[in-house]
């Protein structure tokens, strides 16, 4: 199966103009306010001006979190942090740290991408962000598709807003609409990953059903994005049958991957689901769900230091387990600057507590930021014709990398060999950039076919040469992975790289605190909307009162009519979760889950016997 098709280039203007939606908002250039989803938003405000020890980095545009004013912003360098400035006329000056690092943000700075542009969706009359989506001036298409299928929750966790009952009202799309969002999503042209979310997506009956669906409307991977209970549940409820049943299925429809909440080792940590996942795993395993990725949401002082005994968990877990995406919290809500101090993260407080809490085997220097992957996507385009899924997203939204595991006899990780260990990766993407070049040169000449199939032999021979046979692990034929990823440009060739190693990634959403609008024009993860528009993460999340819960609610079900419909088990009291810790902790499988990464007096109290 092929990673994608082909991506349209140059269509920011519309090609397919008669397909294109009325903007979702009116700018009134006199006055300077757009004027969206009822409410009226003023443009502007002073160029921020740096004070004394502070450096020049870049200008953007930001908002004010108290107003949502569009505001210009002077990004800077300070105490070797970098910093967020803005003034709104109404509400202040307001400062915010940007990234905690400014070397390794000069480092990330490097691989700035801009995008393909996008086949837009919806005319451009507002300015960014109030024109989402995707309007023409959007610089990527979608990399991951977020499909919202209900808001209904069985937890009712104190910091999340997304469920049925705070929310006033159930959302839950139709098949119908959902197969017209997919359709919607698919006229952009490019492989369609999507992440079925909610809410709790186990909770809809007919979960199986809308993986069919996405896989008939030719959708290549599927996520499913879940805090894993339900699996659990099943099992102590059921029977373990039934829960493995019920994988299958899910699998066997076409998931891909489980994306899961977990948020720490220990039950302070992670109070949502750390007695349950022990189970949920097993029943991944006899099932053949072998492809989760655990995804902790990552907030100073609640769980920064249990980071590496996260990387740890995967690691002892590699067998169903591919790999751990961190993500710093964004701080919703308004918010003093003192309480912002003290629970920012920033993507470099990640890196830096993984090397802190892995003495050291996994360093923050072994992490690149997304971009590398358009780098990636250009020169497999030039050695194909056909360019890949881009990700050309902004520097400061994310890094990634890949660490080898080193397992004891006892199934513990005893040692983590990152890639570049053995693997010269700033090398390899100088080398890449000038060979795209080269290839692009040699499709414009009539020896063309020649030439290029002379130029991939030399490629392929020069892999070995940025690899450090030394430190190479053993059972790890890197060049091979790398020449079949490049060559064979499947799924499979990839997979059989996620599987001989543990990805590690590292996305930073926004808030209202530190928003940039340059970070959410090349954003490529996006939420289908069931008028058809494609909204990017971090307007349809950050400004939701304009986007997320403005279009939730135009769609919803009062939840007196849900329940008339479907039963009062199926939303508030009834459908919530309430577990048996002590019969959960008395099954040895939550022992052996954590055993050797969870001391035992944390897990029992005292020293297991």
């Amino acid at each position: 199966m092929a990673l994608s098709t082909k991506i349209p280039r140059n269509n920011a203007a519309g090609s397919n103009k008669h397909d294109i939606l009325e903007s979702p908002a009116i700018y009134d250039a006199r006055s300077k306010v757009v004027v969206v989803a009822g409410k009226r938003i003023p443009i502007g405000g002073p160029i921020p001006k740096l004070k004394e020890g502070e450096k020049f980095v870049a200008y953007t545009t930001s908002i004010c979190p108290y107003c949502s004013r569009l505001l210009p912003a002077v990004i800077y360098e300070k105490e070797g942090k970098i910093y967020m400035r803005k003034t709104c006329p109404t509400h202040g000056t307001i400062d915010e740290l940007y990234f905690s690092d400014a070397r390794i943000y000069r480092k990330f700075m490097k691989y700035e991408e801009e995008g393909v542009g996008v086949t837009p969706h919806v005319k451009l009359t507002a300015p960014c962000p109030y024109n989402c989506g995707l309007c023409p001036r959007h610089k990527n298409h979608t990399a991951l598709a977020n499909l919202v299928v209900t808001n209904r929750c069985d937890l009712s966790c104190w910091y999340c807003f997304f469920y049925a009952e705070k929310m006033g009202y159930v959302y839950e799309p139709t098949l119908e609409q959902i197969r017209h969002m997919i359709r919607q999503y698919k006229k952009e042209g490019v492989s369609m990953a999507v992440q079925i979310t909610g809410g709790e997506p186990t909770l809809r009956e007919d979960l199986v059903d809308i993986v069919k669906l996405l896989k008939e409307e030719g959708v290549t991977h599927i996520q499913l994005n879940t805090h894993g209970i339900t699996f659990a549940r099943l099992w102590f409820e059921k029977g373990l049958d039934a829960a493995v049943k019920y994988t299958r299925e899910l699998r066997e429809a076409g998931v891909n991957t489980v994306y899961m909440s977990f948020d720490g080792v220990t039950p302070r940590a992670n109070p949502k689901n750390h007695w349950e996942v022990p189970y949920t795993l097993e029943v991944f395993r006899k099932a053949g769900m072998t492809s989760v990725v655990l995804v902790p949401t990552v907030i100073r002082t609640i769980n920064d230091q249990e980071l590496g005994a996260i990387v740890k968990f995967a690691a002892k877990h590699i067998d169903v387990v591919r790999g751990v995406n961190f993500q710093p919290v964004s701080l919703t809500g308004r918010m003093k600057k003192e309480a912002r101090r003290r629970y920012r993260v920033t993507i470099a407080d990640v890196l830096k507590w993984v090397e802190e809490q892995t003495d050291g085997q996994i360093p923050a220097d072994a992490w690149f930021p997304i971009p590398v992957a358009a780098k990636f996507a250009y020169f497999i385009e030039a050695l194909s014709g056909e360019l890949k899924v881009c990700m050309g997203n902004h520097p400061a939204c994310g890094s990634a990398t890949y660490v080898f595991v080193e397992r004891g006899g006892d199934g513990l990780p005893k040692r983590f060999v990152p890639i570049t260990e053995f693997f010269d990766v700033e090398g390899f993407i100088e080398y890449m950039e000038q060979k795209t070049g080269e290839l692009r040169k040699d499709a414009e000449s009539s020896f063309s076919k020649f030439r290029r199939a002379l130029r991939i032999a030399s490629i392929v021979k020069d892999l070995p040469k940025f690899v450090d046979r030394e430190k190479l692990p053993k059972n790890l034929n890197i060049t091979k992975l790398l020449t079949n990823v490049f060559l064979k440009r499947s799924y499979e060739a990839l997979g059989e790289l996620h599987y001989k190693m543990l990805f590690l990634g590292n996305m930073h959403f926004m808030d209202q605190y530190n928003y940039d609008v340059e970070r959410v024009m090349r954003c490529n993860i996006h939420y289908l909307s069931p008028d058809g528009r494609v909204i990017p993460f971090c307007t349809y999340n950050v400004l939701n009162d304009i986007y997320r819960d403005h279009i939730l609610k135009k769609f919803r079900i009062p939840i007196e009519e849900y329940v008339k419909k479907y039963g009062k088990d199926k939303v508030g009291p009834d459908v919530k979760y309430v577990r048996n810790i002590k019969l959960l902790k008395s099954n040895p499988i939550y022992y052996e889950a954590y055993r050797g990464i969870v001391p035992d007096e944390i897990l029992f109290g005292k020293k297991k016997n």
